[in-house]
């Protein structure tokens, strides 16, 4: 009997430890996360931080390679704890909760708390088989569920004028206006990372939230939580690169146009301003200074208009400033670089800009231009690109590069075209990373031929993951209009919420047609001061135009208003330029961003969730530009304005909304306003709305005509009615010794109780270090504004020579 019994358990307890062995062969562990198949689907989990968990799916028996063209990052050893229980399995790291539904196979996502991030949508994991050109592929998407009220943002450049893109239906493609970052993030605090570089749609409505593209091998999705959105930026960036730093000289002002047409014009342009004492560091030399379309991006200096680039380029050097060059992704077929690439097969054949032989409008269809864009997916190509850039202009001493059609340019946009095969599988596959590779490829490349000259590239487009080539991007060629100009404002902080820091647009538009007569009709005046006004507090500010002169001195002399409020924003920039430069080694030491849209620091705020007409410059300053005119009457006939006088007798208002958690005092008046509140502000043609934040230290520089001209003395003003930080940084300006720790940090702190201002001991040091510094200090007062066009007085100037000081203020 004992034997019986005995038996009986051991056949029950094998078929026990049997069923678990088979329970617990629904998922494999691996040194990763976990791998499972549901319905015929494979998931795998793949986690790179305790923060960030890629999500892979694919049909079971499918065969591919996927290299991440965006994700530089390996995955990180991780604490992770995986159960099974009641159809979840569960996999915990010590920041996020991840449960897989074995039924469904849908994922949801929680904070440690157990509180719902997000969730898949049950069979929200979609396979169409597809033909991508002669290989198997699929059409791929990928279904959420948010929540009813949940504000999401970010995807990339849309002109829209939507600041939440909640209840949209977008198509993710490169374009001239519109830059494709495939990174949504919530007000929750998490965010997605979309990993593929096909068209996509992204579709938004009350049943779900979408992204759907056109070619995939499999769906590929990051989730990102850092609690808020510079945690969510933060993951983003240790995925995808941090992005360097910038040179001091490039956070001046800057002057371009549609273009100019010899050196000598492009010299006199910078000894112009110089003669007027109106601050500038960049001039660009936009297209054509290579000589016929036929020579299309040649890399050289061909038109006989620049005989002596060289003396141009030392000529601007001598003038205290620099230049940046207009430079292409496609070439003609009289060129160098042209020939061996077509040599070698990697010339793209589908129609680019421009489109003929002569230079007027419309093309001639019957002179054919050639030109034809570069296969920048493939390394040897970006090396070709880098050669014949390196060898024509970069040795010359050229400070940076203007990149324009990185989209690229492409005008038909038939299926052909995105059937074409490039060197990483069909253009359909990579379309939206050809800024990426291209782009890359000159940063790379010019950090290997040297390290004394920071990367500058100006660009028209962008991915995730440009960040990490010192990349700028501007908004594409868009038209003079109060309401392009507003739609900017959503734009940038979008483009900006993707992760990627660096944006700027055409200030005053690029095209006019809306203003007939140009400079020469004051309804456009109006708008450009506007626009230099919204263009002082971007991370670049840019003129850049065609159709009219955009130097200042077309827009009247001293005394005129339009003249006066120009040069009083550009004066106004180079005041500001301590604070910039300190908030750009906040981006690259701590993932931060510049142009912050107001629900990455006031969250809790609902206010602010859907506002698209303000920002935060740094974490200290609420900027709210003008968008509408006000002062210069006008008529106006279909999109057409006509100046028909000027009206100043009444000083106009604007709406400004400051948010909760603070009081906020007005920087040109010193006024303190409470938050949460909605105040109509007066706004004179030269002033814009910028309230600073209650408990803050802006430091401000010497009047001075180029960035570099004077190092102090350094004005630092105090904000009280709440304690304060901020860090000071500076460096050798324009090289990477600040990688090997070359570069100095003073932190100072405002003790808003006991009315005592700290500068700290100064840490580290580089080459060419102030080792004495005068610091003049104001603490701000409603008579202590910067407005008052009085003499400023200050409460305390000390000299600091790196030691630690405390000032008392009264």
């Amino acid at each position: 009997m004992k034997r019986i019994i005995s038996n009986v358990l051991c056949f029950v307890l094998a078929l026990f430890l049997g069923l678990q062995v088979t329970y617990a062969q629904q998922y494999t562990k691996t040194q990763k996360g976990l791998k499972t198949v549901i319905n015929n689907q494979v998931l795998e989990v793949q986690f790179f931080t305790s923060k960030t968990a890629r999500i892979l799916k694919y049909p079971e028996n499918s065969k591919f390679e996927k290299e991440s063209l965006t994700v530089i990052k390996t995955p990180e050893n991780v604490d992770l704890i995986i159960t099974e229980k009641n159809n979840l399995i569960t996999a915990s790291t010590p920041s996020i909760i991840l449960n897989i539904n074995t039924k469904t196979g849908k994922i949801s996502f929680f904070d440690t708390e157990g509180n719902s991030l997000l969730t898949e949508k049950d069979y929200g994991s979609q396979f169409t088989p597809i033909k991508d050109v002669d290989r198997n592929s699929f059409i791929v998407r990928q279904a959420f569920l948010l929540d009813k009220e949940e504000t999401v943002y970010g995807l990339g450049q849309f002109q829209h004028g939507k600041m939440s893109q909640r209840n949209q239906k977008l198509l993710l493609r490169q374009d001239n206006l519109e830059d494709t970052s495939p990174v949504l993030q919530s007000v929750k605090g998490y965010g997605i990372f979309w990993d593929n570089y096909a068209p996509t749609y992204y579709t938004d409505n009350p049943t779900e939230t979408s992204f759907e593209s056109e070619v995939g091998d499999c769906i590929d999705y990051y989730f990102m939580y850092g609690k808020n959105s510079d945690g969510v930026i933060g993951q983003l960036r240790k995925l995808t690169g941090q992005a360097p730093m910038f040179p001091y000289w490039t956070f001046g002002y800057w002057q371009s146009k549609e273009r100019y047409k010899s050196q000598d014009e492009t010299v006199n342009v910078v000894k112009k301003y110089r003669e007027l004492e109106i601050p500038l560091d960049g001039i660009i030399q936009d297209w054509q200074y290579w000589g016929t379309n036929y020579q299309w991006n040649a890399m050289e200096f061909l038109n006989p208009t620049f005989p002596n680039p060289q003396k141009m380029v030392d000529d601007v050097h001598n003038l205290n400033a620099h230049m940046i060059i207009s430079i292409w992704a496609s070439f003609g077929p009289e060129t160098k670089p042209f020939k061996v690439l077509k040599e070698k097969d990697m010339l793209l054949s589908f129609k680019t800009w421009p489109q003929s032989g002569n230079e007027g409008w419309p093309p001639d269809p019957n002179l054919p231009s050639g030109v034809r864009v570069y296969d920048a997916y493939n390394q040897e190509a970006r090396d070709i690109y880098w050669k014949y850039l390196n060898e024509g202009i970069f040795s010359l001493g050229m400070d940076g590069w203007w990149m324009d059609s990185t989209d690229p340019d492409h005008l038909e946009m038939k299926d052909s075209d995105f059937n074409e095969k490039t060197h990483l599988g069909s253009f359909r596959k990579v379309r939206n990373a050809f800024p990426l590779m291209t782009v890359g490829g000159v940063y790379d490349h010019q950090r290997e031929t040297t390290s004394d000259k920071r990367v500058f590239i100006l660009t028209r487009s962008a991915f995730t993951g440009q960040q990490r080539y010192g990349a700028n991007t501007w908004s594409g060629d868009v038209v003079a209009d109060w309401d392009v100009l507003r739609n900017q404002i959503s734009a940038g902080l979008n483009f900006s919420l993707a992760g990627i820091p660096y944006w700027n647009s055409d200030i005053g538009g690029f095209f006019i047609w809306n203003f007939p007569g140009g400079y020469k009709n004051k309804a456009y005046h109006e708008l450009y001061v506007r626009w230099m006004q919204f263009g002082a507090f971007s991370p670049m500010m840019r003129s850049h135009g065609t159709d009219t002169p955009r130097e200042l001195w077309n827009y009247g002399k001293e005394g005129d208003w339009t003249y006066d409020a120009l040069k009083k924003m550009i004066e106004l920039r180079y005041k500001f330029l301590p604070y910039i430069y300190s908030n750009s080694w906040d981006v690259t030491k701590n993932s931060s961003s510049i142009m912050r849209a107001l629900v990455m620091d006031f969250p809790e705020d609902k206010n602010v969730l859907d506002i698209d007409n303000q920002f935060m410059f740094g974490k200290n300053i609420l900027v709210c530009p003008v968008t509408e005119p006000m002062y210069v009457k006008y008529k106006k006939e279909g999109n057409k304005y006509f100046g028909e006088g000027e009206d100043f007798s009444q000083v106009k208002t604007t709406q400004v909304y400051l948010p909760k958690g603070s009081n906020w005092i007005d920087f040109w008046t010193g006024e303190v306003k409470k938050g949460g509140e909605t105040i109509n502000r007066e706004v004179p043609i030269d002033i814009l709305p910028l309230y600073v934040k209650a408990g803050s230290i802006i430091p401000l520089g010497p009047k001075v005509q180029y960035a570099d001209e004077k190092k102090g003395p350094i004005t630092l003003r105090v904000y009280p009615g709440a304690d304060a930080t901020f860090t000071l940084y500076d460096d050798e300006h324009d090289n990477y010794n600040y990688e090997k720790g070359s570069f100095a940090t003073i932190k100072l702190d405002w003790n808003d109780k006991k009315q005592k201002l700290t500068i700290h001991s100064r840490e580290g040091s580089f080459s060419g270090m102030l080792k004495k510094m005068k610091f003049n200090i104001v603490l701000v007062t409603d008579k202590k504004g910067t407005g008052n066009n009085k003499p400023e007085i200050f409460d305390k100037t000390v000299n600091y020579r790196g030691k630690k000081i405390t000032i008392k203020l009264n």
